[in-house]
């Protein structure tokens, strides 16, 4: 098992893993959605790409996902990988609460069914249904009562989940991606397994450690920088320390879920009963509070973005992130604001946005390729937005299937919806999506024959994963801009979570539960 990983992040270290004594059987599987709590949008099954059987494990060993380092470390282990159901949306709204049971119900038929020694899931761990704000924690203790005990269970999460006792009292392996954005997700896949492998060998004694610091924070969730960056930094000499410790997983969690006990959270797993994680996950806790006012972001306004491309031209495509607009955080998409501020400039210059706005994409597909339209585009899904009139020619209409090309996500197939592009000006191609989608990658725009190298700008609703994918074509910026999909002050009115600085906060005593294999419960 890895120690520190490249980027920063800490893994489990090697230990006596051999090749198993016989052919042991790993049921797999993925459901994969983080829950915007405040939009008005529910995600509908239709939204979901949906895999099952030998079409899973054929798409996951050519995938960069957490589920694809699953299914490649099980398979040169030798197990017999036994496939479930692969379910995965963009963010959006809160799940169908009856289109989640259809699956989680059958994923756990499966698992009763299978008997396998061990059980692997990548969960995103902020999926929440329009009837439960904890979905991955409803999931994880049913499929526990369906195995029983005796059944090793490991879970692949992002570092924005919400982790919940719920969660950690239903497995024995909870390891989350180190990075933001995610490069190391094949490798979070990757450690699971091994863990799971050293359990099964007799090897490795799974205890998990939490302390949470009870606050969702405003900003600063990149990892290579700033207080998250320190954070990992003081979580890898931890564990370089001390070899009992197999992982520590940090959750800067995703900030417009609304739930209980939400916030900062760190979580030790180690070989073994041992107090040292709880000093670790407490110490760690403390510094999300004491540092809390560091975790804010410098963002640009979008008059600001466009002199600084005007100005500097050679470093041109920039790749502008949507940051209140984000697909990536579960905001529909369908912001104009930055196109508004395209057309009344004089420079001419070239970009490229995308807008979700399914009957836009109707109406230029009934005018047809090449036809002169005038269309209200956009605004009709975010509160507060509305759409905005333009004119132009309808240069494309597909499917919008693509497969994204990486290193987020490689290999995984994705749609737009129904997609048309209208040019305007000459110069705007503004690819009107019939869902919100992946736009991180240059495959979104190359599908719909937008080629991102020969424009000026290229706006984007992701706030950081695009820096992976687009990092051999242009210059990222972080763009402020209204929406669902960044913290505006008085927005969104969270209930059950508590948001520092939005709402006032008492210093909280923290403290760290046990979650210990023998019992599931916590323990002190």
């Amino acid at each position: 098992m890895h120690g520190a990983t490249p980027s920063g992040g800490v893994g489990p270290k090697r230990g006596p893993v051999g090749e198993p004594s016989s052919r042991r059987r790993i049921l797999v599987g993925r459901l994969f959605h983080e829950s915007h709590s405040f939009s008005p949008q529910i995600t509908s099954g239709e939204a979901f790409e949906i895999r099952n059987g030998e079409d899973l494990l054929v798409h996951a060993r050519c995938s960069g996902t957490t589920l694809g380092g699953i299914v490649k470390r099980a398979t040169e282990f030798g197990y017999e990988v036994v496939p479930t159901v692969s379910a995965v949306a963009a963010p959006g709204g809160l799940v169908d609460h009856g289109f989640y049971v259809e699956l989680r119900d059958g994923l756990i038929a499966l698992a009763r069914h299978e008997r396998c020694d061990a059980i692997a899931l990548e969960l995103h761990g902020a999926m929440a249904t329009t009837e439960l704000p904890d979905a991955d924690g409803d999931l994880l203790v049913r499929l526990r009562e369906a195995v029983g005990p005796a059944v090793a269970v490991g879970i692949g999460l992002d570092l924005h989940a919400h982790i919940t006792q719920a969660m950690l009292r239903s497995v024995d392996i909870s390891i989350a991606c180190k990075e933001n954005p995610h490069s190391d997700v094949v490798s979070c896949g990757e450690r699971v397994i091994e863990c799971l492998a050293a359990m099964l060998d007799g090897t490795f004694e799974p205890v998990l450690t939490m302390a949470k610091v009870p606050m969702i924070l405003p900003g600063g969730a990149e990892t290579s920088s700033g207080p998250l960056a320190e954070l990992h930094a003081r979580g890898r000499a931890f564990a370089a320390a001390h070899p009992e410790i197999r992982d520590i997983s940090l959750f800067n969690v995703y900030p417009h879920a609304d739930d209980e006990d939400m916030g900062q959270a760190v979580v030790v797993l180690t070989h073994g009963p041992c107090q040292l994680a709880q000093r670790v996950a407490t110490e760690l806790a403390q510094l999300f509070w004491a540092w809390r006012d560091r975790f804010q972001d410098h963002l640009l306004t979008i008059d600001q973005a466009f002199e600084l491309i005007a100005r500097e031209p050679n470093r041109r495509p920039y790749i502008l992130a949507d940051m209140g607009d984000r697909v990536l955080a579960g905001a529909p998409g369908d912001s104009t604001a930055i196109i508004e501020h395209a057309l009344v400039r004089s420079d001419g210059l070239h970009g490229a946005i995308p807008v979700t706005d399914p009957t836009s994409v109707e109406a230029a597909a009934m005018a047809g390729i090449g036809a002169q339209v005038t269309l209200a585009i956009g605004g009709r899904l975010t509160p507060g937005f509305a759409p905005l009139t333009v004119s132009g020619v309808v240069a494309a209409i597909t499917d919008g299937r693509f497969v994204i090309g990486g290193p987020f996500g490689a290999g995984e197939e994705t749609s737009l919806g129904r997609t048309a592009v209208l040019v305007v000006d000459g110069r705007l191609s503004i690819m009107l999506t019939s869902k919100p989608g992946f736009t991180h990658d240059p495959a979104a725009f190359g599908s719909q024959g937008i080629d991102v190298a020969n424009q000026d700008f290229v706006v984007v609703k992701s706030g950081y994963h695009y820096k992976l994918n687009f990092a051999e074509i242009g210059t990222p910026l972080g763009v402020w801009t209204p929406g669902l999909g960044y913290y505006t002050p008085g927005l969104l009115q969270w209930r059950r979570a508590r948001f520092w600085p939005e709402q006032e906060i008492q210093k909280p005593e923290i403290r760290a539960d046990v979650y210990a294999k023998s019992a599931k419960t916590p323990t002190d």
